[in-house]
């Protein structure tokens, strides 16, 4: 029996280990208050979650088989168990591969790598941190962290990565896998700094005011400007440390990206196309609130204006293999999130917490739920759907216990944009750097996990002490 177990292939037994616990807690009698099809729809999640730590097989092969499974027990519909399929923050991720593909196509990424490496270029530390410091000055204006960070600075990342010969096939350690897990964890801090930086910030503000807590601009800013910096220096040398790139010294950058500049010629035509349709899509994405025009759209028509300039092929758009995967991976993790919230499983667990917190001290009690709420994003496929389900009831109940109004709607909110670096499928932009291929899956949980504890003690420690200067604690 143990050399029949011995010669079944790795991946079969990573399979049946998902298989199994989903099994095991789809027996469970569901815990009283949770409905039977919330908590079946929990075990495929874990069937997911499971699959996505261990990849026993394709991930997008193991989210639609989930959908499957919600499909065959009747717990939804097939309409309703395909709608994440139309969800608007999907296909911004997907258009973003899109014109990611357009900056590598026409060399126009790596004109913008090899101009950025004879700036910053002398270290791996130091061109992460332009990176870094670029991203964090976008953010003021541009309120979609997937827009910015996966369709602008992702390209610039992948383009710089190549230009030093790593690819997620050839020495992704050399220095494309340090910059691509850094720039994401940084961005998720610069989307916590401004009120304009995410699109969830908006919904906290307008749930905020439910609760009679009113934050305006200049408050969240000036909120998040000592922790959000402190963070965004710190990061960056940490994941330096546990993390490190192969090539940490790059004195010959500014020499190799000079010559290079001189072998790729004056900027092309098509590159010109492509600065123009990439400076349009920031100025709409700026004056989204004033042209109305939705972050997705402007993806859209900058795709458009890219395939009808003949810059990309629609042959390019099919062969884009990273994006169709991602559409299906995620847009099944969002149907399963609406999911387990639509059963009432997230309202019976932030009831559940009521109970345990009742009569504590407000310093303890909101830290259980400032935590809890944090690493519930575990549970979540996008922020927004973080943010409308919980981010009230939380808030409710941490004025409940005492805690300063302000200090709690702006903690909580820092955090609806902080914990999208959890995981490969927790925010916007999470699958588009985690579907480059540059990070093994264990890596990605690992580090998220990591910088989650540094990010969560430097806006309660460091936060904390600025914000009792600025008068909030």
């Amino acid at each position: 029996m143990l050399k029949l177990y011995m010669r079944i292939p790795s991946k079969y037994k990573k399979l049946a280990a998902c298989v199994v616990m989903a099994i095991f807690v789809w027996m469970m009698p569901a815990p009283r208050g949770v409905e039977s099809d919330a908590w079946k729809t929990f075990a495929i999640f874990l069937y997911v979650l499971i699959g996505m730590i261990l990849k026993p097989i394709s991930i997008g092969v193991i989210t639609l088989s989930s959908l499957m499974i919600l499909v065959l027990t009747d717990i939804l519909s097939f309409g309703e168990a395909f709608a994440g399929f139309s969800n608007p923050t999907i296909w911004l991720i997907v258009f973003a591969f899109f014109i990611a593909r357009g900056f590598i196509k026409t060399g126009l990424g790596l004109r913008i790598a090899y101009n950025l490496m004879i700036v910053i270029g002398k270290n791996t530390l130091g061109i992460a941190y332009g990176i870094v410091f670029t991203d964090f000055i976008l953010a003021s204006s541009i309120p979609s962290v997937a827009a910015r960070s996966g369709g602008i600075i992702y390209p610039i990342i992948v383009a710089l990565s190549k230009a030093f010969d790593s690819t997620p096939e050839n020495n992704p350690r050399k220095i494309g896998s340090y910059l691509i897990k850094t720039i994401f964890q940084c961005s998720a801090v610069t989307s916590a700094m401004f009120l304009t930086a995410m699109a969830g910030n908006p919904i906290v503000q307008s749930l905020a005011k439910n609760s009679s807590v009113n934050i305006t601009w200049s408050l969240w800013a000036l909120a998040a400007i000592v922790p959000g910096l402190s963070s965004l220096i710190l990061i960056p040398y940490i994941i330096y440390k546990i993390y490190p790139p192969e090539i940490k010294h790059t004195p010959e950058a500014k020499k190799f990206a000079i010559s290079k500049l001189k072998e790729m010629g004056k900027i092309s035509t098509k590159e010109l196309i492509m600065i123009f349709t990439f400076v349009l899509m920031i100025l709409l994405w700026i004056l989204a609130p004033y042209v109305k025009i939705d972050a997705t759209i402007t993806a859209l028509l900058g795709l458009c204006i890219l395939l009808f300039t003949n810059v990309l092929s629609f042959d390019d758009v099919l062969k884009e293999s990273g994006a169709w995967d991602t559409l299906i991976w995620f847009a099944a993790l969002i149907t399963i999130a609406f999911t387990m919230n639509k059963f009432g499983l997230m309202a019976w667990f932030s009831g559940h917490i009521e109970t345990h917190v009742k009569g504590m001290s407000w310093q303890l009690g909101f830290t259980i739920i400032g935590i809890l709420y944090y690493y519930l994003h575990y549970f979540f496929a996008s922020n927004i759907a973080h943010i409308t389900s919980l981010y009230a009831p939380f808030l409710i109940l941490s004025i409940a216990i005492g805690t300063p109004p302000t200090l709690a709607a702006l903690t909580l909110g820092f955090f609806s944009s902080l914990f999208g670096s959890l995981t490969p499928y927790g925010s916007g932009p999470a699958p588009i750097y985690f579907g480059s291929g540059y990070i093994l899956p264990k890596d990605w949980w690992r580090i998220g996990f990591i910088i989650s504890l540094v990010n969560i003690i430097i806006w309660v420690g460091i936060g904390g002490l600025w914000w009792y200067i600025i008068g909030i604690l």
